[in-house]
């Protein structure tokens, strides 16, 4: 099975430099491959010296994480890719678990490792953790980390389970069935945009699997901070496009007026945290959303398939009210 490694790169040569020489160590399964999205940086030099086995996919624009990869993946002809954040820390045999669920399921399409904490490695990290789901609402959630809340890693997720979405941090995906769903929607540019293609790829019979034999260390936050609120405006926007393109029927109106107004006690929630460029996030990415959803409704497929929920309707009300906390309690 040929495997490309593809780490998506917008002047990051610090995180190259740093991180690069775990993926060259322990990835000798598969061809590694930078995807520039046209850094102004040193990136392509420093690779292309420093690294010189590493291929450069050189980008023409920075269209952010899903047409970055978009644009990169067209050229290569491997049969899985691995897409990995630049600020990821693998370990040995990574790959070999995870390559071989491929193996013995068919109808695997896309799976993710054990995502760590690279500054706390004996914690999951929020970016994936165990495995993604989501809720009634939408709300994304993990093994391992519900909101801001992060388990320690004591091995209760040392297995193998179906899941919803897989991490985009480090997400291994047949290429056929990247093709067949469209890859990722652009109109995302960054967040969100591996749940909206995992729930795509589910809709074509695919299925999602969490791999804990394997696992890997994550930064986080390198690229966009989680105190940005730019973060906040992607993270609430894009989750309205991505309950608009696939909520079945009827559902999807009873289910945007409800994070309306979760939306508005979120922001005004950051308003009394003394945060206001937070609210102002949620304001433009309402406003923004509004302005695409006519463009979004359109995306949607004949037929849609319901979620598969973890026992789950409302995170917020398990996390927030009830005060569960860990995996294990929902």
């Amino acid at each position: 099975m040929n495997v490309a490694v593809v780490i998506l790169n917008w002047n990051g040569e610090k995180l190259l430099r740093q991180f690069l020489p775990s993926v060259l160590k322990y990835s000798q399964e598969a061809t590694v491959y930078l995807a520039d999205n046209a850094s102004t940086d040193d990136s392509i030099r420093c690779v292309s010296e420093e690294f010189p086995t590493v291929k450069i996919i050189q980008n023409q624009h920075n269209g952010g994480y899903a047409k970055g990869y978009n644009d990169a993946l067209k050229t290569l002809s491997e049969a899985v890719f691995v897409l990995l954040n630049s600020d990821v820390e693998v370990t040995e045999n990574w790959l070999v678990p995870i390559l071989s669920a491929f193996k013995n399921d068919t109808n695997l399409v896309a799976a993710q490792p054990k995502i760590l904490d690279y500054n706390n490695k004996g914690s999951f990290e929020y970016a994936g953790a165990a495995g993604g789901f989501i809720d009634r609402l939408g709300y994304p959630f993990c093994r391992g980390r519900i909101f801001d809340t992060l388990e320690k890693d004591e091995g209760q997720f040392d297995d193998i389970k179906e899941i919803f979405w897989a991490t985009g941090a480090c997400l291994f995906i047949k290429k056929r069935a990247f093709q067949e769903v469209g890859g990722f929607d652009e109109d995302f540019f960054a967040h969100q945009e591996e749940v909206d293609l995992c729930w795509r790829l589910q809709q074509k019979g695919g299925t999602i699997k969490y791999v804990g034999t394997s696992h890997v260390f994550h930064v986080g936050g390198a690229t966009l901070d989680v105190a940005n609120p730019q973060k906040t405006f992607y993270n609430f926007r894009n989750t309205l496009l991505m309950l608009t393109k696939n909520v079945q029927g009827l559902q999807l109106w009873g289910i945007l007026f409800a994070r309306l107004l979760l939306d508005g006690v979120a922001g005004i929630t950051f308003l009394l945290k003394g945060k206001p460029k937070h609210l102002l996030a949620i304001i433009k990415a309402h406003i923004n959303f509004y302005m695409l959803f006519y463009k979004i409704f359109k995306k949607r497929p004949l037929k849609t398939i319901g979620f598969k929920y973890h026992f789950v309707n409302s995170i917020v009300l398990d996390y927030f009210i009830l005060k569960k906390r860990t995996f294990k309690q929902l």
